[in-house]
């Protein structure tokens, strides 16, 4: 028997006592898949309101309307 079960077998029955099996917690790795997530959704956020700031957004006129002529009084 290796040192680890040893230590295990001393270590399990104490928890059993105070171990809940109804109680279900996330524990360590629920957390860090969620701040996981929470990292990527900042960078995706971040990502987009950088591009969203080049964006131009000033609107091509439509082909049907008719282009400003230059004002008669002003002649070349």
């Amino acid at each position: 028997m290796s040192a680890t079960q040893a230590a295990l077998n001393e270590l399990l029955p104490l928890a059993g006592d105070t171990f809940d099996k109804n109680k279900v917690t996330p524990g360590l790795l629920g957390f860090l898949v969620f701040a996981a997530l929470a990292l990527g959704v900042w960078g995706l956020m971040k990502s987009m309101s950088r591009h969203m700031g080049r964006v131009d957004f000033k609107e091509a006129p439509e082909p049907g309307t008719a282009t400003p002529s230059p004002s008669p009084d002003r002649a070349p």
